[in-house]
């Protein structure tokens, strides 16, 4: 690469990181386009070569040869060329209404007919293409240098935006580093390096704040195309982000020696995290905390502070839901699968630690199970029921919204989730935790 057409490509290449085919392809681009605009014809469709060794050029006229048209069609189709001209659409062809196949009409400047080439060319096939050579200029004209500067920026810019496009396209679903750049109104704007992601406000934690010049760890939710590059679109406060978090600082996670279950989160607070191991010689729950709970309090460290709760999986739903409720103890607990509500009862000493401050401990339970857990204190639930029934299948058929108002104006506590979390509660404010 001795010439400086080449050093030129080299450097845009190096500084851009544009695959040189690339470069070549804008350069190509904008020497067709110079040639169009001093010394192109009418109906000539403009293709350059262009030698990175040499430095030369070569331009063609590239034809591909097509069936003979009768004279009619060709007349109506130059009647529709000047109807597109005047209505300021250029060589645009029609598209076929769905379901149909449009015949292809003859276009002058990308087409030849079969028996117009073999005059020239007897062997020529239809569909075979056609490249007439064309003297190359000395030199173009100013108008014509200006043309293909455009252009080359146009191109190198439309190659940057796709190059971008499809390196964090491969990032989706995964965790970047990056600074926060600024606030705009609600959204907060975090330089990934080459490109700004967004960070909107339902994505956001609350009790953070986000000062320019922060590095802060973002889950890369979506990836976008736009006119000018890629639209990405990250988060914070996704529970997806404490899994990837898991599987980046524990390696049997990322093996798959233990598998993530299922996980509820209320962002910036608290998150539980339901695992399992698929080995017998490994703990799930060992494994997560680590050695004096190293690996956790890196899980913690990442995410702020935010509390994690690691509990084991198990397809028995009662266990299931006894380990979730952790750390309080379970006395019992009755399953409905017809309305899938599961009716905990704990010792009154166990009531706040099974609702939790403000109902989180109850409603992050009931997104990790899956289930309407009711958690009820013991005494109140046998109250009510020798008051109701003294068989043998009074709990069987309790009518659970009649404990839920009646507890309800003793206590005047409603929790609300998704699953829902009902919550009967006597125990004293101060002592909920």
């Amino acid at each position: 690469m001795n010439n400086p057409i080449a050093s030129a490509i080299k450097q845009i290449c190096d500084e851009r990181g544009i695959p040189q085919e690339q470069v070549i392809e804008a350069l190509e681009a904008a020497l067709a386009a110079a040639y169009r605009k001093d010394f192109g014809e009418k109906n000539q469709n403009i293709k350059v070569e262009f030698d990175l060794k040499t430095g030369d050029s070569r331009v063609f006229d590239v034809k591909t040869v097509v069936e003979d048209v009768p004279e009619e069609e060709l007349e109506e189709e130059s009647e529709d060329e000047e109807k597109k001209k005047g209505s300021g659409v250029d060589g645009v062809i029609p598209e076929s209404a769905e379901g149909e196949e449009e015949k292809h009409r003859f276009n002058p400047k990308t087409d030849i007919q079969l028996s117009e080439i073999r005059e020239t060319n007897p062997d020529a096939q239809i569909g075979d293409e056609i490249r007439t050579s064309l003297t190359v200029p000395a030199e173009y004209g100013r108008m014509a240098a200006q043309t293909a500067k455009q252009v080359i920026i146009q191109k190198i810019r439309e190659a940057e935006r796709s190059l971008l496009f499809e390196t964090f396209k491969g990032k989706e679903d995964a965790i970047v580093v990056g600074v926060v750049q600024r606030r705009e109104d609600s959204r907060v704007l975090v330089d990934l390096g080459k490109v700004t992601a967004i960070l909107p406000i339902s994505e956001q934690i609350a009790r953070e704040r986000y000062v320019s010049g922060d590095r802060i760890k973002v889950y890369v939710k979506s990836v976008g195309e736009s006119s000018r590059g890629p639209e990405i679109l990250v988060s914070r406060s996704t529970p997806l982000m404490v899994k990837k978090i898991f599987e980046s600082e524990i390696p049997e996670v990322a093996s798959g020696a233990i598998e993530i279950k299922g996980l509820s989160r209320e962002a910036g607070s608290r998150s539980k995290v339901a695992v399992l191991s698929n080995q017998d010689s490994i703990d799930p729950i060992g494994s997560c905390i680590g050695q004096r709970g190293s690996r956790i309090q890196m899980i913690i460290a990442e995410l702020n502070g935010e509390k994690i709760d690691v509990i084991q999986y198990d397809e028995d739903p009662k266990i299931f839901i006894a380990n979730a409720l952790s750390p309080a103890k379970i006395s019992s607990i009755e399953l409905f699968p017809d309305t899938h509500v599961a009716r905990v009862l704990v010792a009154e000493d166990q009531l706040s630690l099974a609702i939790g401050k403000m109902g989180q401990n109850v409603k992050l339970a009931s997104q990790l199970t899956g289930w309407n857990i009711e958690v009820h204190q013991e005494g109140v639930v046998r109250e009510y029921r020798k008051g109701v029934q003294d068989d043998e299948d009074a709990g069987a058929e309790i009518d659970l919204r009649a404990i839920k108002e009646n507890t309800d104006e003793e206590s005047g506590d409603k929790t609300d989730a998704e699953p829902s979390a009902v919550v009967v509660d006597t125990a004293p404010e101060s002592d909920k935790e």
